[in-house]
C-alpha cells in the first residue's frame, strides 16, 4: 500500500464558525467523492486569521471526550467515519488551563484521533511599513514534535511558520515521517519569495514529501491576505501539483510513497548525517 491520493482543500474562511464548519463539511465530501484518501484543512479553518477572533472561536478540548467537548472535532469525526477518510483537522483555537494554542488534529478513517500538534514556532513578524503582527501576544507555544501512524507508514504536521525551521522537519523525518502536512495561512508578502523555497526545501532535505495547504482568499476580509498556492512537493523537490492562485480550491495530488526509498538509495543523505558534531 504505497500510494495514497490525498485532498488539499484551500478554503476560504468567514467570519461565522457556524458557515465555516458547514462549509468544511462540504469540501470534504467533495474531496472524498474525488477519492481522495487524506483530506487537509488550512491553518485556523474555524475563524479568521486575527487576535480579534482567536479567543472567540477556541475550544476547550477533552483529548478522551473530543466528540462531547469540541464541536468543530464532532464534526470532522463523524465526516472521517463515514466517508472513511484520514483528515488532518487544518488548526483550530485550543483553550487549555487558561493557555491558547494553534492545534492540529489528526483523525483516522474509523474517526479516532491519532495524533496532536500545537504549534511550536509562532509566527512574529514586524517588515518596516508593510505588515506587523506577533501571534505570541495571544498563544502560547507547543513543546513536542508529534508523528501518527496510518495504514501507509508514520506521518507528521506542522503548522504554517514551523516550515522554517528545518531541525523540526528533521525530528519528523528522523521517527520515519513520510509525509509532513503542513496546514498554514501564508502572508503574500513572504509567501511569494518563500513558499515554494521552503517546500521544496524541507522536501530535499528530509527526502520526504511536504504538502502545503493555505486557505484561500476571502475578499470579505482585507485585513490579512493569505497567499494560496497550496501545493505537494516530493522527496527529489519537484512541486508534483500546485494551485496557481489564492482562490478556493481543491488539489487532488497522488502520492508514491516508493519514492521515498529511491531517493535515499541514490542520495543517503539522512544515512550520512555527522551526529557527533
Amino acid at each position: 500500500m504505497n500510494k495514497i491520493k490525498v485532498g488539499i482543500i484551500q478554503m476560504a474562511v468567514g467570519i461565522s464558525k457556524k458557515a465555516n464548519l458547514s462549509h468544511a463539511a462540504e469540501l470534504i465530501k467533495k474531496a472524498a467523492k474525488e477519492g481522495g484518501e487524506i483530506l487537509v484543512l488550512p491553518e485556523m479553518f474555524v475563524c479568521p486569521y486575527s487576535k480579534k477572533y482567536f479567543r472567540d472561536f477556541s475550544e476547550e478540548i477533552d483529548e478522551n471526550n473530543i466528540e462531547d467537548t469540541s464541536e468543530s472535532l464532532k464534526l470532522l469525526t463523524n465526516l472521517a467515519r463515514e466517508l472513511k477518510v484520514y483528515i488532518i483537522c487544518g488548526s483550530i483555537p485550543e483553550m487549555h488551563n487558561g493557555n491558547l494554542y494553534n492545534t492540529s488534529y489528526a483523525l483516522n478513517d474509523s474517526g479516532v484521533m491519532i495524533g496532536k500538534y500545537r504549534k511550536i514556532h509562532l509566527f512574529n513578524i514586524n517588515i518596516k511599513n508593510k505588515v506587523s503582527f506577533k501571534e505570541s501576544d495571544t498563544f502560547a507555544c507547543g513543546d513536542k514534535a508529534v508523528t501518527f501512524d496510518t495504514k501507509w507508514g508514520k506521518m507528521g504536521t506542522v503548522i504554517c511558520f514551523d516550515i522554517r525551521f528545518n531541525e523540526l522537519i528533521r525530528e519528523l523525518a528522523l521517527h520515519d515521517a513520510k509525509i509532513v502536512f503542513v496546514p498554514a495561512v501564508f502572508n503574500p508578502l513572504t509567501g511569494k519569495d518563500h513558499w515554494d523555497l521552503l517546500f521544496r526545501s524541507r522536501a530535499v532535505d528530509n527526502q520526504i514529501f511536504t504538502i502545503g495547504c493555505c486557505s484561500a482568499r476571502n475578499p470579505d476580509l482585507i485585513k490579512y491576505t493569505t497567499y494560496g498556492h497550496s501545493l505537494a512537493v516530493n522527496p527529489w523537490g519537484n512541486i508534483i501539483e500546485q494551485i496557481p492562485n489564492n482562490d478556493e480550491d481543491i488539489l487532488m495530488v497522488q502520492l508514491d510513497l516508493d519514492e521515498i526509498d529511491s531517493v535515499r538509495q541514490q542520495l543517503p543523505v539522512l544515512s550520512s548525517i555527522k551526529k557527533d558534531l
